[in-house]
This record gives structure tokens, sequence and C-alpha cells, in this order.
């Protein structure tokens, strides 16, 4: 399949453009600095740019079957600009008829107020998280009234360390008694099953504590 990753050089990005490749399918990375990818293969494209050049991110996406992207991706606290950055990703899929939308939640909120991680962040960092997790809400809505098929993955805590694997099990969740890391390999996996399994087509699938 032909898919534009945005947020490319992020770390959950990164391992989906690289795992996307190996599976064989041609992949546009979108990014500000795609000096950062440090990968070289025959199938994949370069697309270098700023999310809000409506020209740029339309581009990207005409003529691809999916794309994949990191909600709240970027370090600016503006909510403005996280919000504004996922209306333009899914204004410009309207607009050149790419209907197919995965998109990772960065704040592993899940559904459940119970999630030890999003607690502890919100108690930690206070303002400011209040403001980012507002935004972030509104970039899920903004995607869940989209008409786009959409699927949001919601991992509680990313890792660097060995694959887990229970996503096999795990996604999307029911079952609260799993852990609540899973390896960035393990989820870049999960997402790139969503180009052919559209189990979880229009759901929030989460793990929870």
């Amino acid at each position: 399949m032909k898919l534009v990753i945005f947020s490319a050089t992020g770390t959950v990005g990164k391992q989906a453009v690289q795992q996307a490749l190996e599976q064989g399918h041609t992949v546009t990375a979108f990014a500000r600095n795609l000096t950062k990818l440090d990968i070289q293969h025959p199938q994949l494209r370069l697309a270098q740019g700023d999310v809000m050049d409506a020209v740029a991110v339309e581009t990207a996406i005409q003529g691809q079957d999916a794309v994949v992207c990191v909600l709240g991706a970027g370090k600016q606290l503006k909510s403005t600009i996280r919000s504004e950055g996922t209306q333009q990703i899914i204004q410009a899929m309207q607009q050149v008829g790419v209907r197919r939308l995965i998109c990772l939640s960065t704040l592993g909120a899940g559904d459940s107020w119970s999630n030890l991680n999003l607690y502890w962040k919100y108690v930690m960092f206070g303002f400011i998280l209040r403001q980012v997790f507002a935004d972030h809400q509104r970039q899920e809505a903004l995607v869940k009234s989209s008409g786009l098929d959409w699927t949001i993955v919601r991992p509680s805590a990313l890792t660097d360390g060995p694959r887990t694997g229970q996503y096999r099990h795990s996604f999307p969740s029911s079952d609260r008694n799993i852990t609540l890391q899973i390896s960035r390999a393990d989820v870049a996996d999960f997402i790139l099953k969503q180009l052919s399994d559209q189990s979880s087509l229009y759901q929030s699938p989460s793990l929870s504590y």
C-alpha cells in the first residue's frame, strides 16, 4: 500500500516508517526536519515541510491509500498549533479523497480516568498538561467528526524496551489486567496492521490499567 506518515521522525513515527518499508509498503515520510530520519530505501519518499502548509500537506497525501499521524505532534505548547495541524491533515484528506486515517494518541489517555500514567502526568505538570490535554481532546473530536475511516490508537505508555507481544491480545482492550507499558515497535506493528485489518475502525482502542 501507499501511505504517508506524519511526524515521521518521532519515536513511533520513525519505527512505523521502518517497519512499513520492511513490510513492502511505499512510504512518504513527512516532517519538518527529515535529516533525523536516517533511513534510506527505494520505496521511501521524503516530504519535508510544516503541517500548517496546506499545499505541502495536500501534495503529500495526494495518491495515498492511508494516512498515519500522531495527535499532538510537535513541542509547541500553544494549543491552536496542535489542533490546527490535525485539522489541516483532515481537510487535505477530504479534499483529495483519501479516507483511511490512523492516529496515535500521544498522551496515553485511554478511556479511563483511572489510568495511572495520565493521572501522574496531570498532577506533576499541572497547568501545562491541562492545556495540552484539552487540545488533545479537541483533536480527537476533529478526527471523530471528520467523516473519514478513522482509528485512534491509545497505548497507555510507551517504552524503548523489548517487544511484549501483548498488543496481539489487548487491542482494543477490555482486559484491565495488562501492563502499562508496551514497546514502540509493538505499537507500530498494530498501527500498520490496521491497513488491512479494519476491525478497530471508528473505535478508540486503548491499553488502560
